[in-house]
Protein backbone atom coordinates (compact mmCIF):
# COMPACT_ATOMS: atom_id res chain seq x y z
CA UNK A 1 0.00 0.00 0.00
CA UNK A 2 0.77 3.29 -0.38
CA UNK A 3 1.69 5.64 2.32
CA UNK A 4 -0.34 8.94 3.08
CA UNK A 5 1.43 12.46 2.58
CA UNK A 6 3.30 13.31 5.37
CA UNK A 7 0.92 16.55 5.21
CA UNK A 8 -1.97 15.01 5.64
CA UNK A 9 -3.08 13.28 8.79
CA UNK A 10 -4.25 9.73 8.53
CA UNK A 11 -7.71 8.65 9.15
CA UNK A 12 -8.88 8.14 12.60
CA UNK A 13 -12.05 6.35 12.06
CA UNK A 14 -13.66 4.88 9.07
CA UNK A 15 -15.92 8.53 8.67
CA UNK A 16 -13.47 10.46 8.43
CA UNK A 17 -11.86 8.14 5.77
CA UNK A 18 -14.71 8.49 3.79
CA UNK A 19 -14.68 11.86 4.09
CA UNK A 20 -11.30 12.53 2.89
CA UNK A 21 -11.92 9.90 -0.28
CA UNK A 22 -15.19 11.63 -1.03
CA UNK A 23 -13.01 15.00 -1.07
CA UNK A 24 -10.20 13.67 -3.16
CA UNK A 25 -12.49 12.13 -5.20
CA UNK A 26 -14.21 15.81 -5.59
CA UNK A 27 -10.44 17.28 -6.16
CA UNK A 28 -9.80 14.82 -8.83
CA UNK A 29 -13.04 15.36 -11.03
CA UNK A 30 -12.22 18.81 -10.90
CA UNK A 31 -9.08 18.30 -11.97
CA UNK A 32 -10.31 15.98 -14.58
CA UNK A 33 -12.68 18.79 -16.12
CA UNK A 34 -10.35 20.87 -16.49
CA UNK A 35 -7.80 18.84 -18.16
CA UNK A 36 -11.00 18.23 -20.52
CA UNK A 37 -11.66 22.03 -21.30
CA UNK A 38 -7.82 22.57 -21.89
CA UNK A 39 -8.10 19.66 -24.26
CA UNK A 40 -11.32 20.68 -26.37
CA UNK A 41 -9.77 22.64 -29.07
CA UNK A 42 -12.81 23.60 -31.10
CA UNK A 43 -15.03 25.13 -27.95
CA UNK A 44 -11.81 27.44 -26.92
CA UNK A 45 -11.75 28.15 -30.73
CA UNK A 46 -15.36 29.40 -30.35
CA UNK A 47 -14.46 30.96 -27.07
CA UNK A 48 -11.75 32.71 -29.00
CA UNK A 49 -13.77 33.44 -31.70
CA UNK A 50 -16.21 34.99 -29.60
CA UNK A 51 -14.30 36.96 -28.47
CA UNK A 52 -12.55 38.45 -31.25
CA UNK A 53 -15.76 39.52 -32.77
CA UNK A 54 -17.20 41.07 -29.87
CA UNK A 55 -13.59 42.85 -29.89
CA UNK A 56 -14.11 43.89 -34.54
CA UNK A 57 -17.75 44.95 -33.46
CA UNK A 58 -16.52 47.42 -30.55
CA UNK A 59 -13.89 48.77 -32.75
CA UNK A 60 -16.19 49.00 -36.07
CA UNK A 61 -18.42 50.95 -34.23
CA UNK A 62 -15.57 53.25 -32.45
CA UNK A 63 -13.70 53.92 -36.02
CA UNK A 64 -17.69 54.67 -37.54
CA UNK A 65 -17.68 57.20 -34.88
CA UNK A 66 -14.70 58.77 -35.92
CA UNK A 67 -15.26 58.71 -39.27
CA UNK A 68 -18.77 60.53 -38.93
CA UNK A 69 -16.93 62.64 -36.25
CA UNK A 70 -14.17 63.58 -38.83
CA UNK A 71 -17.16 64.12 -41.79
CA UNK A 72 -19.33 66.54 -40.20
CA UNK A 73 -15.73 68.68 -39.28
CA UNK A 74 -14.97 68.38 -42.86
CA UNK A 75 -17.90 69.52 -43.88
CA UNK A 76 -17.91 72.20 -41.39
CA UNK A 77 -14.95 73.58 -42.74
CA UNK A 78 -16.23 72.86 -46.38
CA UNK A 79 -19.01 75.18 -45.21
CA UNK A 80 -16.99 77.75 -43.74
CA UNK A 81 -14.80 78.16 -46.97
CA UNK A 82 -17.87 78.60 -49.44
CA UNK A 83 -18.26 82.04 -50.87
CA UNK A 84 -21.97 83.16 -49.51
CA UNK A 85 -23.43 83.16 -52.54
CA UNK A 86 -22.79 80.04 -53.35
CA UNK A 87 -24.44 78.99 -49.91
CA UNK A 88 -27.58 81.05 -50.74
CA UNK A 89 -27.53 79.27 -53.96
CA UNK A 90 -27.33 75.89 -52.08
CA UNK A 91 -30.20 76.84 -49.68
CA UNK A 92 -32.78 78.52 -52.38
CA UNK A 93 -32.34 75.41 -54.45
CA UNK A 94 -32.67 73.09 -51.12
CA UNK A 95 -35.98 75.04 -50.35
CA UNK A 96 -37.01 74.40 -53.98
CA UNK A 97 -36.91 71.23 -53.62
CA UNK A 98 -38.71 70.96 -50.65
CA UNK A 99 -41.60 72.88 -52.16
CA UNK A 100 -41.53 70.45 -54.94
CA UNK A 101 -41.81 67.81 -52.94
CA UNK A 102 -44.85 68.85 -50.92
CA UNK A 103 -46.66 69.76 -54.16
CA UNK A 104 -46.02 66.67 -55.40
CA UNK A 105 -47.47 64.58 -52.49
CA UNK A 106 -50.03 66.87 -52.25
CA UNK A 107 -50.77 66.08 -55.93
CA UNK A 108 -50.59 61.93 -55.10
CA UNK A 109 -52.67 62.80 -52.09
CA UNK A 110 -55.64 64.74 -54.23
CA UNK A 111 -55.26 62.75 -57.96
CA UNK A 112 -54.50 59.43 -57.28
CA UNK A 113 -57.64 56.81 -56.12
CA UNK A 114 -57.82 55.22 -52.96
CA UNK A 115 -56.68 51.70 -53.79
CA UNK A 116 -53.57 52.79 -55.63
CA UNK A 117 -52.48 55.67 -52.57
CA UNK A 118 -53.21 52.16 -50.53
CA UNK A 119 -50.78 50.31 -52.80
CA UNK A 120 -48.16 52.81 -53.40
CA UNK A 121 -45.31 50.32 -52.16
CA UNK A 122 -46.12 47.63 -54.16
CA UNK A 123 -47.00 49.65 -57.43
CA UNK A 124 -43.46 51.12 -56.88
CA UNK A 125 -41.86 47.33 -56.33
CA UNK A 126 -43.70 46.71 -59.87
CA UNK A 127 -42.70 49.68 -61.17
CA UNK A 128 -39.26 49.07 -60.14
CA UNK A 129 -39.36 45.40 -61.81
CA UNK A 130 -40.87 45.93 -65.13
CA UNK A 131 -38.15 48.70 -65.70
CA UNK A 132 -35.44 46.28 -64.73
CA UNK A 133 -37.50 43.32 -67.00
CA UNK A 134 -37.30 46.24 -69.92
CA UNK A 135 -33.41 46.71 -69.36
CA UNK A 136 -32.44 43.10 -69.43
CA UNK A 137 -34.60 43.07 -72.35
CA UNK A 138 -33.25 45.36 -73.78
CA UNK A 139 -29.87 44.31 -73.11
CA UNK A 140 -30.09 41.13 -74.75
CA UNK A 141 -31.73 42.08 -78.45
CA UNK A 142 -27.97 44.21 -78.58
Amino acid sequence: MTQPPHDEPTAQSPEELREQVEQARHELGETVGALADRTDVKARAQEKATVLKEQTTAKAAELSEQAKAKAIEAAHLVQDKLPDPVKETAAAAADQARVKAGQAERLWQDKAPDPVRDNRGALITAGAALLIACVLLRRRKK
